[in-house]
């Protein structure tokens, strides 16, 4: 049925309006007790098996919404209702911006796929604060807080910038992100680099700790699938140094012409990072060469190119011990989370490991 209105209505809608669209019934759906109950018993039920815990935290299940969808924290409840067992809020920026000036998403239907520059369009770091601390929960679930630099502040002034959004956002979050990785905000992913990325995570990691003292709010890092190997080991051995508590791989790309993509060249070549279903082969690529160099010292999240039960059960194999999907949600509509999770309770079932902890990085250690 989705694939018929898509293909009728949001296919012929431009893609950010039809976001918009999509996320208010979203949220309406998620203010009305009886209907969200209802909805939440058809797209989010439960398998006991698929229970997890992760960054000392328990989920219903591995498998979250990752950042980008809800960047306002305006529709948690909603996400919980169909089926996603964390949500990642964000990217949220230390001062409120605009992001870039449209036309800035666009579908690649045929290649299952999205390319996106929208900037980190959000209300800042303040205002999203305040709305965590304000909402009261329908639903139980893990709420994560990814956080960017805001656009105008130079590179050199990043740490502080990060270091405010993380003292305002640390106390609201079950675990907080860096993300130093999209391609749309001009200088972002010169903090890839070592040398730039290990005094920016030691000052987040202290504000986080200053701003809160009962708990410790763990602290990812989220990097590009089109770091080169040897940062990808440079990353990973910084995040063990840190003793951070795990790396989200990977963001979008800008990488085209080796993903095979089929849709029309002029739309291929808009400028942005590009998310989906070709990006399944180098994100499990980095994950795998993350698991084989730290091993269960961290936690790692795999995204990118996560369609189906199969490309999350992959992930796992691969090291992931927490799986997100974003563009995916796009093109199936509302029973995604549903279908990935029975697709990979079955998967689980059918195979020689007795959790989902146990199958985390075995393909992996069957070869080193």
């Amino acid at each position: 049925m989705y694939k018929i209105f898509f293909k009728l209505v949001f296919s012929r809608t431009d893609p950010e309006r039809a976001h918009h669209l999509a996320f208010r019934w979203i949220r309406l759906a998620a203010r009305v007790p009886v209907l969200r109950t209802f909805v939440a018993a058809a797209l989010a039920p439960r398998h006991k098996e698929l229970r997890t815990e992760a960054l000392g935290l328990r989920m219903h299940g591995p498998f979250g919404l990752a950042a980008g969808f809800d960047k306002n924290a305006v529709a948690i409840d909603g996400m919980a209702m169909l089926g996603f067992d964390h949500v990642e809020i964000g990217t949220v920026t230390g001062e409120p911006q605009p992001g870039n000036p449209g036309k800035r998403l666009f579908r690649l239907v045929g290649d299952r796929a999205l390319i996106n520059r929208m900037g980190f369009n959000n209300d800042g770091s303040l205002a999203v604060a305040a709305r965590l601390a304000s909402r009261t929960p329908a639903f139980r679930t893990v709420v994560g807080v990814n956080i960017g630099k805001t656009k105008v502040v130079p590179e050199k002034e990043a740490v502080d910038d990060y270091v405010k959004s993380a003292e305002r956002l640390a106390p609201h979050a079950d675990y907080l992100v860096v993300n130093v990785s999209s391609p749309n905000t001009p200088g972002l992913r010169n903090l890839q680099a070592t040398e730039a990325l290990r005094p920016l995570l030691s000052a987040v990691r202290e504000a986080a700790d200053r701003a809160v003292t009962a708990r410790r709010v763990p602290l990812l890092v989220k990097i590009a699938p089109d770091l080169a190997d040897e940062d990808v080991d440079a990353v990973a051995d910084l995040a063990v140094e840190l003793g951070l508590d795990g790396i989200i791989a990977t963001n979008t790309t800008i990488a085209r012409e080796e993903l095979g993509l089929t849709s029309p060249p002029a739309l291929v070549q808009e400028t942005g990072g590009l998310s989906g279903a070709p990006l399944k082969a180098r994100s499990l690529e980095v994950l795998r060469r993350l698991y084989a160099r730290v091993g269960d010292r961290i936690t790692l999240v795999g995204v990118g190119g996560v369609g189906s039960a199969e490309d999350a059960w992959q992930r796992i194999l691969a090291g992931a011990t927490l799986v997100q999907g974003y563009s995916a949600f796009i093109y199936e509509g509302p029973f995604y989370a549903r279908g990935l999770h029975k697709g990979l309770a079955a998967r689980l079932r059918q195979s020689p490991y007795a959790t989902l902890a146990d199958a985390v990085g075995a393909d992996v250690r069957k070869t080193v």
